[in-house]
Parts: structure tokens; C-alpha cells; sequence
């Protein structure tokens, strides 16, 4: 999480995009980053996926897949080779799709690389302290707390520890007749 205090942009000399969400996603914002970073320099791809997609150049770029990096040492070799390559951007797909998950943000936090996020609709924005209303937004929205479904969402918040409370008194009231029928 390099650069989140920071607004400035580093010097693009390698991307590396972090695969968590449809394939679909990182084909149509790859010629985006390519008209705004140029072609010559590398994208590299850290996927769950064993094969590129396509607008990948597949002699000039690296695909990293989890599924090789298994186990506490295979995650430390990965955040080892992927420190090596010294990127200076990390995009994340955050398409609120439950994939890669765990691995997106360790990565974000591990690589020391400036992170920009990328949506369902292939738009981007960094992550940083200049845009943390468009990231509060974006956690509102992600977290079902904007729009309509806020009210819902407050009211299940509110209500959850009566009705888990209800429910421990019921099994307690429960159990303790068939105990003490069968004692």
C-alpha cells in the first residue's frame, strides 16, 4: 500500500493486475492501461486462471497462478518474485465477486507498488488519500449501506442481537425441558 498518502504517480515501469473477478473484466481494461501507459511497458498477471486472456502478449508477459503458490511457503516464494519484479502499479479487480479475495489484498499490501482499483464496468481510480470519497462510496455501495438497501441493511444490524438472543433463550428452554424429562 505504497503511495496511499501520497496523490503523485510513480513512474510506470511495470503493471501488475491482480485477476479477482470475471476474465471479461481484465480483457476490456487492458486496452485502456495500453493507450494510457503505452505498449512497451510489461503487464504481468496474477490469476486463478491457468492461461492468459486475451490482449495479453504472451511472449512479454508473466502469469502467476495461485494455485502453484499453495501453502505458507508458496505464498511467501510468490510475494518474494513478485517484490523482484519492482512494479510500480498494482490493479485490483474489485467486481464484487467472492474470487481471490484474500489474495488481492495481501498482495496490495505486501507489493510496494501504487494500487488502483478497477470496477465491474472496467472503470478505475486510485487508491489513495485524494479519492477516499470515491472509495467511501464504493465501500457504501459494496456493502449494501447506500441507496434503498440501506435501510434494510440497518435494520438486519439492529435487529440481529435480539433475534440471536430469542434463539439461545428457545434452545435454553428447549433442552432444558427434555433434560429434565428425561432425568
Amino acid at each position: 500500500m505504497r503511495y496511499f498518502l501520497s496523490r503523485r504517480l510513480p513512474e510506470a515501469n511495470a503493471i501488475l493486475l491482480v485477476e479477482s473477478g470475471s476474465r471479461h473484466l481484465v480483457e476490456r481494461i487492458i486496452p485502456s492501461l495500453r493507450a494510457t501507459w503505452g505498449e512497451e511497458i510489461p503487464i504481468d498477471l496474477v490469476t486463478c486462471y491457468p492461461s492468459l486472456p486475451h490482449g495479453f502478449h504472451e511472449q512479454s508477459t508473466r502469469l502467476y497462478c495461485v494455485t502453484d503458490y499453495r501453502g505458507r511457503h508458496g505464498r511467501a516464494r510468490l510475494y518474494r518474485q513478485l517484490s523482484a519484479n519492482r512494479y510500480s502499479l498494482l490493479g485490483l479487480v474489485c467486481s464484487n465477486e467472492p474470487l481471490m479475495t484474500k489474495w488481492k489484498w495481501s498482495l496490495a499490501w505486501r507489493i510496494p507498488a501504487k494500487v488502483f482499483v478497477i470496477n465491474e464496468n472496467g472503470d478505475y481510480f486510485w487508491l489513495d488519500r485524494g479519492q477516499l470519497s470515491v472509495l467511501r462510496e464504493f465501500v457504501l455501495q459494496r456493502s449494501g449501506l447506500a441507496g434503498t438497501g440501506a435501510v434494510r441493511t440497518l435494520a438486519r444490524l439492529v435487529s440481529f442481537p435480539f433475534t440471536l438472543a430469542y434463539l439461545l433463550l428457545y434452545a435454553t428452554v428447549v433442552h432444558t425441558r427434555r433434560f429434565l424429562r428425561g432425568g
